[in-house]
């Protein structure tokens, strides 16, 4: 399963973000390190279904379909906060760092109304700044690469490599952090790198290898928290401005979190992600239930169209990870598998990944017994090496079942 990881500051909303996107109930407070562990929950991607398009009934099992849209689940951990000096252990960092390792995209969630100070304590709105938060925690996930970084070199400076040989040697020796030979290699050629030999660097391309490599290996997009508060619009401009290179998605997370326990309750009807929500019954709220829902409306919905924790998470897989959505079927012409349920998985692949991968994801076995693939869309046998595209509908066929 993917794994989000949510970084940021402490007391920037980065708890609440996470109850919102996993329907969870973990710990929220303003002291500083609420969280001392991470909290790991299950969220899920949205995706136009195919169901849709074809005009069918599905019953998904893997996940799930809500007016024509699926929910995929992905796995989404929320990191203890971070502070200056963290890649060294202060405060929790050792322990935030280390996780990190484990996430293949990283939401950075950051207090847009500037409600927290330098070290993360809450302070007067407007009083804090959102851009030196950034730059401190991006800083912060650089020196740790670093560290690694400086040790792989060591260990590497007595080998011998051949020319473009160098990124197996870094990424076996960076593979605790999570990054992978294909990382590596773009690393390497981004910085230009590759040829040079690690008794050769010096610190000025350990420090340039080792920023690139961690926008590499752990793509960030920008959440903008608390967009309901006052300030928030105007640094959120800021941080656009700022952060030109990077996606930045304005969020209310705390809209999120009542929504979602508004509909838990029957009060309303709302699908996450969508744009609008409705009230079932005005008569069966109190005064203070009634004046929260016009608030989310007024100040999340009609000035910023959604509350945008979903939104988040669909960026950061399709647009950052640009993951495609593929629905592996055993029987192609009823779009099923041999139970007869209709479109029921659907896989989150990587751009890249090819019919085998799917095959080898679903079941080793299946990877090994498989002669080719068919798109169920139109009959046509596809080879092996066929590179899956979004909302591809796959059937693997193997050595068995030409029997």
């Amino acid at each position: 399963m993917i794994r989000i990881g949510i970084v940021g500051k402490t007391n920037t909303g980065k708890t609440t973000f996470f109850n919102a996107a996993t329907s969870s109930t973990a710990e929220v407070s303003t002291y500083p390190f609420t969280t001392k562990k991470p909290n790991v929950g299950t969220g899920q991607v949205q995706t136009l279904c195919v169901c849709r398009e074809l005009d069918v009934k599905d019953k998904p099992r893997n996940s799930t379909c809500i007016d024509g849209w699926r929910f995929i689940p992905i796995e989404v951990i929320d990191l203890p906060g971070l502070i200056k000096g963290a890649f060294a252990g202060r405060g929790l960092g050792t322990q935030f760092l280390n996780v990190v390792a484990q996430a293949d995209a990283l939401l950075h969630v950051v207090d847009a109304s500037a409600s927290i100070d330098s070290e993360g304590k809450i302070t007067h709105p407007g009083m804090g700044n959102p851009i030196l938060d950034i730059v401190d925690i991006e800083e912060e996930m650089i020196l740790w690469f670093k560290v690694a970084v400086d040790s792989a070199l060591q260990r590497n400076k007595k080998r011998t490599f051949k020319p473009g040989s160098l990124s197996k040697g870094m990424s076996k020796e960076l593979a605790g952090i999570g990054v992978r030979a294909e990382h590596a290699i773009k690393t390497l050629e981004r910085t230009g790198l590759a040829e040079k030999h690690p008794r050769e660097w010096k610190d000025e391309d350990s420090r340039r290898f080792s920023e690139t490599l961690r926008t590499v290996s752990k793509p960030t997009l920008i959440v903008a928290n608390k967009m309901d508060l006052a300030y928030s619009e105007r640094n959120f401009e800021k941080i656009r401005e700022e952060c030109k290179s990077q996606l930045v998605i304005p969020v209310c997370s705390e809209a999120e979190v009542a929504l979602n326990r508004a509909k838990e309750k029957g009060f309303v009807e709302y699908v996450p992600g969508e744009e609008t929500f409705r009230v079932i019954d005005e008569s069966h709220l109190t005064k203070d239930q009634s004046w929260a829902l016009a608030y989310v409306q007024q100040k999340v919905m009609t000035k910023w169209m959604r509350t945008g924790v979903q939104f988040a998470l669909n960026s950061a897989i399709f647009k950052l990870l640009g993951m495609n959505a593929v629905y592996p079927v055993e029987d192609p012409k009823a779009l099923s598998d041999k139970r007869g349920n209709v479109l029921p998985d659907v896989y989150l692949t990587p751009k890249g990944h090819v019919a085998k991968d799917l095959a080898r994801e679903i079941h080793s076995d299946l990877a090994k017994r498989m002669l080719h693939a068919i798109d169920a869309r139109n009959g046509l046998r596809l080879p092996q090496d066929y590179q899956l595209r979004d909302r591809d509908i796959i059937s693997i066929v193997t050595a068995a079942r030409k029997k």
